[in-house]
């Protein structure tokens, strides 16, 4: 019959089981960031480079919404930051790769969309708000300090405050 280990070697065991799964992880991660590279330009010219990321950095990710194209890892954005750099590559003017995107996606691909009858509430819709907020607010409370006003007592109510407070005296 086999006898179970004690305790003791038990939590011997468990705690060199332990501090060698921490010297693999370790090295394991040591190993992989002595590997590791700078990630390399996509386009060959340095300049085409920085033309895609300020042209990318100005449009937003039609997946994610709340990211630029340049930062976005969506599918689409690869896709359009490659469409992009082709443009450039083709001698393409920067404002003539930003009306192409407008007119294929509309002005919601621009993070900074052009002042335009379509797009009045996108740049003043917020201030409206805020305003309407305001004057709600002022209203709200002018009525309720009208409500509240001070109204004097009654001769009747005076008494019967009175009895009130001069039969809590009386009580020990």
């Amino acid at each position: 019959m086999i006898k179970p280990f004690s305790t003791e070697t038990q939590r011997h065991w468990g705690n060199l089981f332990a501090r060698l799964a921490f010297l693999c992880v370790f090295c394991v991660s040591a190993v992989n960031t002595g590997f590791a590279k700078e990630a390399a330009p996509l386009a060959q010219d340095e300049a085409a480079e920085k033309r895609l990321n300020a042209i990318s950095s100005e449009l937003r990710c039609l997946v994610c919404q709340n990211e630029s194209l340049a930062g976005s890892n969506a599918e689409l954005a690869h896709d359009l930051r490659r469409e992009i750099r082709t443009m450039i590559q083709d001698g393409k003017s920067d404002g003539e790769i930003m009306d192409f995107m407008v007119s294929r996606y509309g002005d919601f691909v621009r993070y900074r969309p052009p002042l335009k009858g379509t797009t009045l509430l996108l740049w003043f819709g917020p201030a409206l708000l805020f305003a309407g907020g305001l004057g709600g607010l002022f209203l709200f409370l002018r009525r309720r300090t009208r409500v509240i006003a001070d109204v004097p007592l009654s001769d009747a109510e005076q008494r019967q405050a009175e009895q009130l407070l001069h039969s809590d005296e009386q009580k020990p």
